[in-house]
């Protein structure tokens, strides 16, 4: 359901060697916009104070590209809006083809800026049960070699990783057949096992959304699933339900599961969640909605450890409601996240 793969995250193939080519260009002084340099896009994009927000901040992203876009054309005002996506730090959804690649060339991109990369692997076997972002890798040994490649990337720098966004949520909610739970228990316990051996690499492995809503029936799973040695858990990836449920789904869920802490994607979750149409549609590209908080460690409860925008927003969820492809950027959509966080 996610929609940051497709066509939209091929070109993140680009941007690993693009962020190769960047490292060096951002500010390693703490401040917002400090020392920043022009990119690819012809325009400035600075990285964030690191006291609040020490993730990095890809200057060459698609909104960044866009920013440039607008300027050219003589968009101020759409420019203005843009920067305020452009100029935060997003996930980079690593894909197979250049895993190691990408994991090396964004981690080592965000030392150079003296902040962390944030990177989402979503390649679990049988991946969104078939639906707007299905697919992921063919079978658990191409899956292990995936894991093996993005940690090779990765190394000693800087990274927290949000691992397999829905892919312990769909073990419980029926849309992963019977047969496959078992090797993916496997393959989550060893992915959080193989990237918690890094030296300086944070997990949080996904656990839902408010609207799921039933730690009861999630947590014995996220325990199979390698809970205990990760730092963590994640939630809302890629949904709208409000960060003050968000922390209430967090906190309950946490409790049962040694009081691990969380992080929640607020990316676009400023207006809550959709509630017209299709139920099984609303998460799709809805209207009306708008960025959330933006991505700070210093967060309104002591078991978030930050709130992140970890589904880029602007990119499509699927094609519905008029979007192109999962994972494409949407400029239209973008503006009205933007203009409705005003």
């Amino acid at each position: 359901m996610y929609g940051s793969w497709g066509a939209g995250a091929r070109a993140s193939v680009a941007l690993a060697g693009a962020a190769l080519l960047i490292a060096g260009c951002s500010s390693s002084d703490g401040e917002k916009g400090g020392g920043a340099k022009p990119t690819s896009t012809g325009t400035e994009i600075g990285q964030q104070p690191k006291a609040s927000d020490p993730f990095w901040v890809n200057p060459d992203g698609k909104a960044a590209q866009q920013v440039g876009i607008y300027e050219k054309d003589g968009k101020e005002d759409s420019a203005q809006q843009i920067r305020k996506i452009a100029e935060q730090p997003t996930g980079q959804w690593l894909i197979p083809e250049s895993a190691e690649e990408e994991a090396r060339g964004f981690t080592e991109a965000a030392q150079q800026a003296d902040r962390d990369a944030i990177l989402v692997l979503y390649n679990i076997p049988h991946r969104d049960c078939g639906n707007y972002s299905g697919g992921g890798a063919a079978d658990g040994d191409q899956y292990r070699a995936f894991i093996d490649n993005v940690a090779k990337g990765i190394g000693d720098r800087p990274a927290t990783v949000i691992l397999e966004p829905d892919a312990v949520l769909h073990l419980v909610d029926g849309c992963t057949p019977a047969e496959f739970h078992d090797e993916r228990y496997n393959l989550l316990t060893e992915a959080v096992t193989k990237l918690k051996s890094l030296k300086n690499t944070k997990v949080y492995l996904d656990a839902g959304n408010a609207g799921w809503g039933k730690p009861d029936q999630i947590f014995e799973p996220l325990k199979r699933a390698g809970i205990d040695k990760a730092d963590g858990f994640s939630v809302n990836v890629a949904n709208f339900y409000s960060t003050e449920d968000s922390i209430a789904y967090g906190k309950e869920l946490s409790a049962k599961v040694g009081g691990k802490p969380f992080v929640i994607d607020t990316g676009r979750n400023g207006n809550g969640p959709y509630t017209k149409g299709d139920e099984s549609e609303r998460w799709c590209n809805p209207p009306g909605r708008a960025l959330g908080e933006t991505p700070t460690t210093k967060t309104a409860d002591p078991l978030v450890d930050a709130y992140l925008w970890i589904k880029r927003p602007g990119e499509s969820d699927g094609t519905c409601k008029g979007g192109p492809k999962a994972g494409e950027w949407w400029a239209d959509y973008a503006l009205k996240l933007a203009k409705a966080s005003d």
